[in-house]
């Protein structure tokens, strides 16, 4: 009887290894496949969706400062600056495109 049941268990082993195995390999190429031909389709759209407002560390005119990106009309910027200074915001040309416009966000003293 032991042996009878011994022998079932290891059929049943071998039958589940072998399909599991071929699930485990069918599961692989089936994610490459979505991730290169559903990356490839996606990356256009992901490029341009606007995000969250985020602060990115440059160098400008050989200084570092933080630019921050905002992409998204509805958003707002909060700036806080040190007791005794206020924020300034001076506008100016982008680079050589003077119809494109940038803001400069600095904190100046009330004085």
């Amino acid at each position: 009887m032991n042996r009878l049941i011994a022998s079932f268990l290891s059929a049943v082993r071998q039958s589940l290894g072998k399909r599991l195995g071929i699930s485990i390999c069918l599961g692989i190429a089936l994610v490459t496949a979505i991730t290169v031909l559903g990356s490839s389709r996606l990356a256009p759209v992901l490029a341009t969706v606007a995000e969250a407002p985020r602060l990115v560390p440059a160098i400008l005119n050989g200084s570092p400062v933080s630019v921050l990106y905002v992409t998204r009309s509805s958003d707002t910027v909060l700036a806080r600056c040190y007791p005794g200074f206020e924020p300034s915001l001076t506008l100016r040309a982008m680079g050589s495109n003077a119809e494109q416009m940038e803001g400069v966000l600095t904190c100046v003293s009330r004085q």
